[in-house]
């Protein structure tokens, strides 16, 4: 197994003495590059709080975490955010697609912030693969909720990120969209060899994927 994100004795605290909340408490976990990895808890289990260390959105109290060479909990700031422009993908619960940029636009978007040219030929591809072909010219708010979340897909892949890592992709999405949206996420993965990580508290949108990791107040329990 080649793993392409490492996290090690991840722990992350709020608080002091008597209030102290323990959100992660010694994490260990090894993400198999190419794979489609879910991991699943209740609310308060400490999924969020752990997707948004992975992705460098927040610094752990103590641990260290490690995508492909680079270990990020030694980034600073800017490089941290360099870092998670070029090499991470976000999927979230809400799209937060810009609305007043056209569907290409947005999908394009993080890659213009790099002053880098997108490669249309693959982003081209994945659009035909998300049946977003229709609809480049249009404004999100004129999409539905699973077409939406089609664009945040398209997005997350563009830049051809190490890692994607999808925040409850399909919470405001109804149970159809939902299973489309993950089969869509499981294709792609399979198709572009892409490593996905999705937080979810639905067991069953979980089983679609190739690994299920479970979480319980901070720590790994299966």
């Amino acid at each position: 197994m080649e793993s392409i994100l490492k996290a090690i004795d991840l722990k992350k605290y709020y608080g002091k003495n008597d209030t102290m909340v323990k959100a992660l408490n010694g994490i260990n976990l090894e993400i198999e590059r190419g794979k489609f990895t879910a991991i699943i808890g209740t609310s308060g289990s400490g999924k969020s709080t752990l997707l948004n260390m992975l992705g460098g959105l927040d610094t752990p109290t103590s641990g260290s975490i490690k995508i492909g060479t680079t270990e990020i909990t030694k980034l600073n700031s800017e490089q941290a955010t360099i870092f998670r422009r070029k090499q991470i993908g976000f999927i979230f619960q809400n799209y937060n697609l810009i609305p007043v940029l056209t569907v290409w636009e947005n999908i394009v978007f993080p890659i213009s912030l790099d002053e880098q040219k997108p490669d249309k030929q693959f982003i081209m591809q994945v659009i035909k693969l998300l049946g977003l072909e229709n609809k480049l010219d249009s404004l999100p708010n004129n999409l539905s909720g699973g077409q939406q979340q089609r664009v945040a897909i398209a997005r997350a892949l563009a830049s051809k990120p190490s890692i994607i890592l999808a925040d409850e992709p399909t919470g405001n999405l109804d149970s159809k969209t939902s299973g489309d949206v993950i089969g869509l996420l499981k294709m792609t993965s399979k198709e572009f060899h892409q490593t996905i990580v999705m937080i979810t508290h639905n067991t069953e949108i979980a089983q679609m994927a190739d690994y299920i990791v479970r979480i319980e107040d901070g720590h790994i329990v299966a």
